[in-house]
């Protein structure tokens, strides 16, 4: 058998490695260093420490506006939380059963949503929801659901919401699709044995099946919370980067955009967008560690 000297590994590992450290690692390690930074009039750039920061946290200019995004975002993760995965599990409780005829069919449907790009699924809906052109309002009078249609794309109180379901229906197949998995690589000796012993399917999934894929579930709940804090594709499609109404929809990727870029009548800077950005990477940092460290742990004793 041949043997691979030190020089083979490196060889084979250093195309992988310079362009993970071009195009990843790089980029993260000068916008944490820009953070520290400011831009004057003329765009040159000098030591502020972490001047953009408290600027950020606590100037009733900046403050309002990131906090306002925080809470956004911080309720966009909670709807998919509270409805995408848990639909996301029955789907795929429903499509592991024995005997589910065409249950390829269904998963591909489901999933189909998933691989199209967020700009056509946004485009679309906004047809959809539309007042002036699009059929919900029509087909909710066809089934006596009329009185209760409104411009929810065009009311604070619902625009983000809606943009969250919108965002649950297009990507509920990914749950789905990774607790299947979990769930068929259950051995089937483990059921049986609970079938023999008179256990209904009720109770074989709560007591057997789903602590066996906790793990699973909590791979899921951080894959949604990164998504999420890192989301803007959507939001931007449908509402552009003002994220109205009266920045109702406006989450931090957003946040981050017209800071970085500038918007309208603002003036984009490259060091508060960094501090912006550095800020984002902590937050989702800080709920990958809380993971990590506090569930994660608890969860491998379920693995198998």
């Amino acid at each position: 058998m041949k043997r691979f000297s030190f020089w083979h590994v490196v060889i084979f590992l250093a195309p992988a490695f310079l362009i993970y450290t071009v195009f990843s690692a790089y980029p993260l390690l000068d916008t944490l260093r820009q953070g520290f930074y400011t831009t004057s009039d003329t765009g040159q750039q000098s030591w502020a420490g972490i001047a953009n920061y408290t600027k950020l946290l606590t100037d009733p200019q900046w403050s309002e506006s990131f906090w306002n995004a925080m809470w956004n975002n911080v309720k966009f993760f909670l709807i998919h939380m509270c409805i995408q995965n848990p639909i996301g599990l029955l789907l795929a409780a429903l499509l592991s059963l024995k005997g589910v005829k065409g249950a390829k069919a269904y998963q591909t449907v489901l999933f189909l949503p998933t691989l199209l790009s967020v700009v056509i699924i946004g485009f679309i809906w906004q047809l959809i929801l539309s007042p002036l052109w699009g059929v919900s309002e029509s087909l909710m009078t066809h089934v006596g659901l009329g009185e209760h249609f409104a411009p929810w794309l065009g009311q604070e109180e619902t625009a983000l919401i809606t943009l969250a379901l919108i965002s649950v229906w297009q990507f509920v197949g990914i749950p789905m699709m990774l607790i299947y998995a979990s769930l068929i690589a259950i051995p089937e000796e483990i059921i049986e044995a609970a079938v023999v012993e008179g256990a209904s399917p009720w109770r074989i999934f709560w007591t057997i099946r789903l602590p066996l894929i906790l793990p699973t579930l909590g791979l899921v709940t951080i894959l949604t919370f990164v998504g999420n804090f890192n989301a803007f594709d959507l939001i931007y499609s449908v509402k552009g980067a003002i994220a109205g109404p009266n920045f109702s929809t406006d989450i931090l990727g957003t946040f981050f955009y017209r800071t970085f870029f500038g918007y309208q009548s603002q003036v984009g800077s490259a060091t508060m967008g960094a501090a912006v950005a550095t800020t984002m990477f902590l937050v989702i940092l800080a709920g990958v560690g809380v993971y990590s460290f506090f569930i994660q742990r608890k969860l491998q004793r379920h693995s198998f």
